[in-house]
């Protein structure tokens, strides 16, 4: 059994995906252990309530220094006995201290095709507003292992979405999200939880 625990930071349709895709047997052997955001007002939380799954405010605003929320946040997901980690809209910056202890285990979601529109600065609504304003014709979402850089860890998967002409950046994420994001991220936790993804000098081979 794989063991989950998800961190979010906003309405948590992402978790949703998850959480219908582990009822619906798609996702196999894997349980959501704890699912953790840094917004007390997240509607994710909510989500995760009433799926009967433990859920938990970790805010780096509550603590004194980042070091101490770094280890709150550490200790936390530790007593779960977790897996995997799966950053699903989490807009925290990793603490390095998790990368290290849970090397190649945690795993985010990003709306568009890496290495384009991703880095630092590139989350949420912007990533959309920057691929309108570049006029590209094919846009997308990547799942990928977090490293110690910004969207630098090896890639899952991917899925390509088309923008459309008079695309608003809104019209453009809720596609993202519709068609690659709510499909490609509960895929990549299957094919962790069946042990199909090995990593290599950095590539993820599929097996």
């Amino acid at each position: 059994m794989l063991k989950v625990a998800v961190l979010v930071s906003g309405g948590g349709t992402n978790l949703q995906a998850i959480l219908d895709n582990i009822e619906q047997g798609i996702i196999k052997n894997t349980r959501i252990e704890i699912v953790i955001s840094n917004k007390k007002d997240a509607y994710a939380l909510e989500r995760a309530r009433k799926a009967g799954i433990p859920a938990t405010v970790i805010s780096p605003k509550d603590y004194t220094n980042r070091d101490e929320f770094s280890r709150q946040l550490l200790n936390e997901i530790k007593k779960y006995e977790v897996d995997l980690i799966v950053l699903a809209g989490y807009l925290v910056i990793i603490p390095e201290i998790l990368i290290q202890n849970y090397r190649n285990k945690i795993i985010n979601i990003h709306p568009s095709l890496i290495p384009a529109f991703c880095g630092a600065g590139y989350y949420g609504l912007r990533v959309h507003e920057a691929v309108l304003e570049r006029g590209v014709k094919i846009t997308g979402a990547t799942v990928h292992f977090v490293d110690e850089g910004t969207d630098t860890g090896p890639i899952i998967l991917q899925k390509a979405v088309e923008v459309h002409e008079g695309d608003s950046p809104k019209d453009l994420q809720t596609r993202v999200m519709e068609e690659a994001e709510w499909n490609i991220l509960p895929e990549a936790i299957n094919l962790i939880a069946l042990n199909k993804v090995k990593i290599l000098n950095n590539r993820v081979t599929i097996i």
